[in-house]
């Protein structure tokens, strides 16, 4: 009942009638996802492990599972149908990457109902959503799900590089045949965790044309908003200087990435989370006992910009407070940003530069949203790191500060050395008075005995000299001492006019004021 064929460019499927991506019913969709990834994940584990090679990549595994069931397959309550596995190889060494064991994935996808999301984009995409806030189930159109497949090698090699991205991480590819009818889907990570209130989303494209929000979609209890809006709502979302280079290194890196592949159009998905307002989420995680296990690694915001690059273990504190939230500020606001790149399945065919030239011809082309790869990565970079995302600089009064703190040091080290001044001053002068009287004393006893020499060696030289001189009188040996303290003072003076040399104390305080 299931086989194995590779089928080269992207995996076309016969349709046997209708309309392709008709939704049959919600009922029958969600059961024939869950039935489907359930049998195909769970026939996987019995494959050994090996490395990934290149025909992996074009793979395709096909199971008929009919509603009374077979000898391999479970019966059901829901309509025969066709499941089909992309690559399930490769996308089984992507979970691996992410830290996903096939028991949780199952567990999440299959264990309770999935929950249905409004899509506010143009496409006709539908959304689901696992109960644990773990995975987003998207339907994707035919070309959209055969460029993924070719892209598979790249992403491989991307991944391999740097599994920290704010790119989507892809963890499956299926098709479901019902009905006649072909409804591709894609599994990813999930951006905007259900536990915590947005109060604002946005997705973001760095385009000003067309890019505000519907009434349609205002008028919703948790509206999408666009560019315009956000340039009208929010004066930019300002991180410390650390998280704003990693986040703004990483949305680069992956521009490069997405611009090597010639994919443009995509978004970014915003979501903000004000702190000050006690607004808990639309609703807690719908199963319990997946609270506090194994989380995905990689998938949250904070994760996604942190690290160096390497496989390791989630960021210590991305807990369930923060959800794994980017911490920032708007005005007096404290906020937690959750955000990353979707809508990568767009490449630059001929439909994209036709459309691309019409709109340019009514409106000025580089305000619309399809445009060159090249252009399109850097208006994106260009909004999102000047509009969007801001440093907060330090403040000025601390540079203030330590000017004064500078000042001060400075008055009290020239105290010092005043100070050192004073008493070399009065030093000197202790020992001109101790010399005059030891003059006093040398002339009383030469008065006494002229004729013997004094031979103490406590005594100047100049003093013992002048005792040998008739013609020295006290008189002149004063005043001789009183012209050495002048010139000794002079001396000093002169010293303290002579800028200090580089690397003394005073020398070393002006250089840093």
């Amino acid at each position: 009942m299931s086989s194995t064929t590779d089928e080269t460019g992207g995996g076309r499927p016969q349709k046997t009638g209708g309309k392709d991506h008709k939704k049959p019913t919600a009922e029958a969709l969600r059961g024939a996802i869950q039935l489907g990834i359930g049998y195909t994940v769970g026939n996987l584990t019995s494959k050994p492990d090996r490395d990934v090679l290149m025909q992996d990549f074009y793979v395709v595994e096909s199971v008929f599972l009919p509603s009374e069931g077979s000898n391999l397959t479970p019966a059901h309550h829901y309509p025969d149908f066709r499941f089909k596995n992309y690559a399930p190889l490769a996308f089984r060494y992507f979970r691996e990457l992410f830290g996903i064991k096939p028991d949780d994935y199952l567990y999440s996808i299959c264990k309770e109902p999935l929950i249905e999301l409004s899509n506010p984009g143009a496409s006709s995409s539908w959304f689901y959503l696992t109960s644990d806030d773990e995975f987003i189930i998207k339907t994707v159109q035919h070309k959209e799900a055969e460029f993924l497949q070719k892209l598979l090698p790249g992403y491989y090699m991307n991944l391999n590089q740097n599994p920290r991205t704010l790119l989507p991480k892809f963890y499956g590819l299926y098709c479901i045949q019902c009905g006649g009818v072909n409804i591709r889907l894609v599994v990813m990570n999930n951006i905007l965790p259900r536990s915590l209130k947005m109060h604002y989303k946005y997705d973001l494209k760095g385009s000003t044309y067309k890019r505000r929000a519907s009434r349609k979609e205002r008028i919703k209890s948790s509206p999408t908003f666009k560019d315009l809006d956000f340039q009208e709502m929010h004066e930019g979302l300002y991180f410390d200087a650390d998280t704003y280079s990693a986040l703004m290194k990483t949305l680069q890196r992956d521009c490069r990435v997405l611009e090597s592949f010639k994919i443009m159009d995509y978004s970014l998905l915003l979501g903000i989370h004000v702190l000050d307002r006690k607004m808990r989420g639309r609703g807690g995680r719908g199963d319990s006992k997946r609270q506090g296990g194994q989380k995905v690694l990689y998938s949250t915001a904070r994760e996604s910009i942190q690290g160096d690059g390497k496989a390791a273990e989630p960021l210590a504190d991305a807990d369930d407070d923060t959800m794994g939230g980017i911490p920032a500020k708007h005005k007096e606001e404290k906020l937690l940003i959750f955000l990353g790149i979707i809508d990568i399945l767009q490449s630059y065919r001929l439909i994209k530069k036709v459309e691309h030239s019409w709109k340019a011809l009514v409106h000025d082309g580089d305000t619309v949203s399809v445009h060159r790869p090249n252009f399109y990565a850097d208006r994106f970079l260009k909004f999102m790191g000047g509009t969007v995302f801001k440093k907060i600089h330090p403040l000025r009064g601390a540079s203030s500060k330590r000017k004064r703190n500078s000042i001060q040091c400075r008055s009290a080290s020239q105290e010092v050395l005043s100070t050192v001044k004073e008493e070399s001053q009065e030093e000197r002068r202790a020992q001109s008075l101790e010399k005059l009287e030891n003059i006093d004393d040398t002339d009383t006893h030469s008065s006494q005995k002229p004729d013997v020499i004094p031979s103490s060696t406590r005594l100047d030289p100049a003093i013992s000299a002048a005792t040998l001189s008739s013609a020295y009188s006290i008189d002149d040996v004063t005043t001789e001492l009183q012209t050495e303290n002048r010139t000794s003072s002079s001396t000093l003076a002169l010293e303290d006019s002579v800028p200090p040399l580089p690397g003394t104390p005073e020398s070393g305080l002006d250089v840093y004021l």
